[in-house]
């Protein structure tokens, strides 16, 4: 079992910045993909960025390159998300994930984490 917990949500206002963090319980992170999804009232999950076990592999959807950031630190059991030049349209509840079996599909998933961007 892998306990996943996010922190680091808040209202900020646009243009700003924030950093989520998602530390790991139960088991290790370090064989593991990772990912961050969002998601807002009436729309469905969107993917946000994922990190390889090693952290040199990065993707990003579209809406987010360039502006956000993921990151990892297997000694701390914690990925995280940096989210720079914030929109009114970031705001999500935004939620970690781990890939740890075979075929892709992302198995445990955190609680989430509110991100409200202000005009």
């Amino acid at each position: 079992q892998v306990q996943l917990v996010e922190s680091g949500g808040g209202l900020v206002q646009a243009g700003g910045s924030l950093r989520l963090s998602c530390a790991a319980s139960g088991r290790t992170l370090s064989p593991y993909i990772m990912g961050w999804f969002r998601q807002s009232p009436g729309k469905e999950r969107e993917f946000v960025a994922r990190i390889n076990w090693s952290g040199i592999s990065t993707y990003y959807g579209d809406s987010v390159k360039g502006r956000f950031t993921i990151s990892r630190d297997n000694a701390k059991n914690t990925v995280y998300l940096q989210m720079n030049s914030l929109k009114p349209e970031d705001t999500a509840v935004y939620y970690c994930a781990a890939i740890t079996q075979g075929g892709g599909q992302y198995d445990y998933w955190g609680q989430g984490t509110q991100v409200t961007v202000s005009s």
